[in-house]
C-alpha cells in the first residue's frame, strides 16, 4: 500500500508540473486568449492544437468553427425551415471545450445570460441557445487567436 501511495503522489507532482509547463506555454502563445472569462490553459492548449500552427489556413471564422465542430446546418422537419442543429463533423474535443467555456459562463458571467435569456424569449430552446452561444464564442477566440498568432509572427 506504501508503494502505491508514493506511487500516486509521485505522479501527483508529475501532473501539476505539466500542468505549469502547460500554463506558461499557453501564456507565452495565446495572452489574449486564455485573458477570456473561463479559458483556461487546457481549453487553450486545446484550441492550438485544434487550430494548428497556421491559423491562416483558416479562411474565416466560420472555417474556424466547422473546424470546431460548432457551425450550424439546416435542421428542418419540412414544417420549419429556421432550425439548425450543430455540425456532427469537427474535432470533437475543440467542441467539449467549447461547450465547457460556454456552461462556466453561464454561472455568473451577466452578458452570456443575458444572451441565453434572450434567445429564450425568441423561442429557442435552452440546447439551441447553447448551440448560439458556442457558435460566438468561437468567432471570439478566432479573432483572439489569430491576433496571438499573427503577434508571434511579427514580433
Amino acid at each position: 500500500m506504501r508503494t502505491l501511495a508514493r506511487r500516486i503522489s509521485h505522479l501527483n507532482d508529475e501532473i501539476a508540473e505539466a500542468d505549469r509547463d502547460l500554463a506558461d506555454l499557453t501564456k507565452t502563445v495565446t495572452p489574449s486568449l486564455l485573458a477570456m472569462r473561463q479559458v483556461g490553459p487546457q481549453t487553450a492548449a486545446q484550441i492550438l492544437v485544434t487550430a494548428g500552427g497556421n491559423i491562416d489556413r483558416m479562411r474565416s471564422e466560420a472555417a474556424f468553427a466547422k473546424l470546431c465542430g460548432v457551425a450550424p446546418l439546416p435542421a428542418s422537419s419540412g414544417k420549419t425551415t429556421t432550425r439548425h442543429r450543430l455540425n456532427p463533423g469537427g474535432d470533437r474535443d475543440a467542441n467539449s471545450a467549447l461547450y465547457l467555456v460556454v456552461i462556466g459562463r453561464l454561472k455568473d458571467h451577466t452578458p452570456t445570460q443575458t444572451y441565453l435569456a434572450r434567445r429564450l424569449t425568441e423561442g429557442k430552446t435552452k440546447n439551441e441557445a447553447i448551440r448560439c452561444l458556442r457558435r460566438l464564442l468561437a468567432r471570439t477566440i478566432y479573432r483572439a487567436l489569430k491576433n496571438d498568432l499573427k503577434r508571434l509572427d511579427h514580433p
